[in-house]
């Protein structure tokens, strides 16, 4: 199957979720690729951006859903599951708004979660390749991994990537209550409580110059730190 029939077999099968918070810079450049190489149907959830990227997405072709606040990664991709559980599908892929994914991956993914006849793929990076990463960034993705795995009953290499794709079902069965990074881990504790069956992938994760500088502050290691923290005292 070629790019483009495989593009057009996506149509009506997958959906891609990218939560964006300010990335008017990069998030037409991002959609666009996707509507051209992998799926016509985007759904981008605007997470109370400051900056114009709900205007730019919607030029870019996709369909756009805006929360009037700041409420986070979680709670934008929960908002945007909520929508598409509404809709008749195959598949969702999450997808990040700053250009560190690859669209070519996706069909990795398709491919390995029919193989596995999983419920969830999930992209690990280190199990792929990782351009790029700070060795703060590194570090805290790590110290995410080790604690995800010791308090979850899940061993994965990569418990902080953002790239996963799920079948309508684990969509259905999932639901996302932390609205910032903890989301990452609650979405583990899920698969183990509703007994998904989960399968990871290697990914390419391309740190740019521009989510070098959005994404990898202290502040925000620091918040995964104490969003795993705080998931685990009060879930």
């Amino acid at each position: 199957m070629n790019l483009d029939s495989t593009r057009r077999f996506f149509d009506g099968r997958l959906w891609v979720l990218i939560a964006a918070y300010n990335e008017a810079s990069v998030i037409s450049d991002v959609i666009k690729d996707v509507l051209l190489n992998v799926t016509n149907n985007v759904l981008v959830v605007n997470d109370g951006s400051s900056d114009n990227t709900a205007e730019i997405a919607k030029a870019a072709g996709a369909q756009v859903i805006s929360h009037c606040d700041n409420l986070g990664q979680g709670a934008a991709l929960q908002t945007g599951f909520s929508y598409l559980k509404g809709i008749d599908f195959d598949y969702v892929v999450t997808f990040d708004a700053d250009g560190q994914h690859m669209y070519e991956d996706i069909f990795v993914m398709v491919e390995a979660l029919e193989k596995e006849q999983a419920d969830i793929a999930l992209g690990s990076r280190f199990l792929g390749r990782v351009e790029n990463i700070s060795k703060k960034k590194l570090l805290t993705l790590k110290a995410a991994i080790a604690f995800t795995n010791a308090t979850s009953g899940v061993t994965l290499t990569d418990s902080h990537n953002g790239l996963r794709l799920l079948t309508a079902r684990a969509v259905n069965e999932i639901s996302i209550t932390q609205r910032g990074m903890a989301h990452a881990s609650e979405i583990i504790d899920e698969i183990c409580n509703k007994n998904l069956k989960w399968c990871e992938v290697p990914v390419t994760i391309k740190y740019t110059e521009y989510s070098v500088s959005k994404g990898q502050k202290i502040s925000n290691s620091i918040s995964i730190v104490l969003d795993l923290l705080i998931n685990r005292l009060y879930k």
